[in-house]
């Protein structure tokens, strides 16, 4: 039986996609936040913070997309769906670290506000 493959064209560097990414993401994340932030919709340490959060998603994202489509391009199956699933792990622990960070500090926030 042949094996599936699909011609992706030539492997691209992970680590320069990794940086578009986070660039690209920047840009747009931060346009978007910042205009939240003039139209008084947000703080502007919630803009900073959702614009990191997801500038490096972005990164992830587009760093996993890229290897994916190389392993793909090669006919790695199983080297394509680890790399996918890496990129799906790394976004889904930035929101657990994001939401374990505002428990943290929502929870110490609380503390004072009854303590005065």
């Amino acid at each position: 039986m042949k094996n599936f493959e699909i011609n992706t064209g030539t492997p691209r560097n992970v680590l320069g996609h990794v940086i578009s990414g986070a660039l690209a993401s920047a840009v747009i994340s931060g346009a978007i936040n910042y205009k939240k932030y003039k139209n008084g919709e947000m703080k502007s340490c919630e803009a900073i913070k959702d614009t990191t959060k997801r500038t490096s998603q972005g990164a992830i994202a587009t760093g996993s997309a890229i290897a994916t489509t190389n392993y793909i391009g090669e006919g790695s199956w199983l080297k394509a769906l680890t790399s996918a699933s890496i990129g799906i792990a790394g976004i889904y622990a930035l929101e657990l670290v994001e939401e374990k960070l505002e428990q943290k500090y929502l929870t110490n926030q609380n503390i004072e506000i009854e303590g005065e």
